[in-house]
């Protein structure tokens, strides 16, 4: 049994070489880990580093697709295009292949399901895409949500500064209300849960 509560921090819409790196400030500076859920057309010889950097700070990266696009409008060579691309770049850059798969938009379909051989992954977010939404609303949200097993989905595109602000208000105050922070693989296994190829993810409870 856990002592700790655990929660994973993702990160969809990268790598790029600014936002994704000010996010993993606020990770080294912490200690902590996160999942990033990456764009294959967004790995590119200069975002590479934001990667390796992640790893390098014990984070793991997913596959997010490679196009960001409405993959339930796609046939099973599409699909499996979109993520065969992802799947290979980020290999190529960490050594791992990905374990996790979260559809852009949310947007998922038996195809999918038939189609990706990863584990899909949802989780509760705070809408952080919306320049509207300000850090302070963004914080909030999450902290309305909060608990043990969440997976707590955040974006870190390029020039999303406002996620950046909310982090550096809800990993304190996670750390202080006593939550782990823990990759995807790690919120599984850590909660004996094995996953269920056919199901999609917000939460993982023992």
């Amino acid at each position: 049994m856990n002592n700790k509560k655990l929660v994973s921090l993702t990160f969809d819409d990268g790598p790029n070489t600014t936002t994704t790196m000010q996010v993993l400030d606020l990770i080294e500076q912490y200690g902590i880990t996160a999942s990033f859920y990456v764009v294959g057309n967004n790995i590119n010889s200069e975002s590479e580093a934001a990667m390796k950097r992640a790893v390098k700070l014990g984070c793991e990266i997913e596959n997010h697709s490679q196009t960001h696009s409405v993959m339930t409008e796609m046939t099973a060579e599409q699909i499996a295009e979109e993520i065969k691309y992802t799947s290979d770049k980020i290999e190529a850059v960490t050594g791992r292949k990905p374990k996790f798969f979260r559809p852009p938009y949310i947007a998922y379909n038996e195809l999918m399901y038939d189609t990706i051989d990863l584990t899909f992954i949802c989780g509760n977010g705070a809408e952080d895409y919306l320049d509207e939404v300000t850090a302070e609303m963004r914080y909030e949200k999450i902290m309305a949500q909060v608990c043990d097993g969440m997976i707590i989905l955040l974006h870190d595109a390029e020039g999303n500064f406002r996620t950046v602000d909310a982090l550096k208000l809800l990993i304190p105050k996670l750390l202080e209300e006593g939550y782990e922070f823990v990759t995807t693989t790690e919120l599984f296994e850590r909660n004996a849960v094995t996953p269920d190829h056919r199901s999609i993810y917000t939460n993982v409870h023992q």
